[in-house]
């Protein structure tokens, strides 16, 4: 079921706070949680492998590692190089700025520097709607919120849960809005993967003893949305 028997290998692009950040081989986070979790369900160890989110498909298909545990956006352009697990969380975009600046709204980013993280969703969504801002990509987000407290960039365009819980770290930093997109996030395998209806069922038995809703509330303290692990929206 997995490449190295024993052994379940994982792509994941860190820091992405609150999901997975730390230092090997002690990282931490929701889906770090999650893996270990998963991990002695299926009685094996668990090696996380660093990897920039801009190639972590290509690696996957190389058979760098057996799955991904990134915040994974499903979207239907991935799902036709991937296969995806059932979604784990629920995730909309959001602009974050400097507090006391007067952008306030998606409207308020014409003409203004826009950082993002390369390969996420939130630089797909800014390429399609800020067509007349100066777009900066960087390859970990924690570097554009680094660059947005230094004043190089007017706004972040980042996952919403990453970015609230990013003010923690950055004082002069603020969600300032929401951007809903109905985004949901999975853990990521290879076409055809047999791992995947595993880890499918894994994920079931965790909601049903409890597992998923301690970790969920362990991050976020509050109870998971009842839809999530299910397929369906909300």
């Amino acid at each position: 079921m997995t490449a190295k028997p024993g052994t379940l290998v994982v792509g994941s692009d860190i820091p992405y706070v609150p999901f997975e950040f730390g230092e090997p081989p002690r990282y931490d986070g929701m889906d770090m949680d999650l893996l270990h979790e998963i991990g002695k369900r299926l009685d094996v160890k668990v090696v996380i492998r660093k990897t920039p989110f801009d190639t972590i498909f290509r690696d996957l298909a190389q058979d760098r590692f057996d799955m991904v545990a990134s915040s994974v956006s499903i979207t239907e352009k991935r799902k036709k190089v991937v296969d995806f697990s059932l979604p784990y969380f629920n995730a909309d975009q959001s602009v974050m700025v400097q507090r006391g600046s007067s952008i306030t709204d998606v409207k308020d980013l014409a003409g203004k520097r826009v950082g993002v993280q390369i390969g996420g969703t939130g630089e797909l969504w800014v390429k399609k709607h800020l067509t007349s801002s100066d777009i900066r990509t960087y390859d970990v987000v924690d570097d554009a919120f680094k660059a947005l407290a230094a004043s190089q960039v007017d706004a972040v365009i980042n996952d919403f849960p990453s970015s609230k819980y990013a003010e923690r770290s950055y004082e002069t930093l603020k969600v300032a809005a929401t951007i809903p997109t109905g985004e949901q996030y999975g853990l990521v395998f290879p076409r055809g993967s047999e791992l995947r209806h595993r880890i499918n069922q894994i994920l079931l038995e965790m909601k049903r003893d409890g597992a998923f809703d301690r970790i969920y509330r362990k991050w976020f303290k509050t109870a998971p949305p009842d839809k999530l692990l299910s397929g369906r929206k909300g």
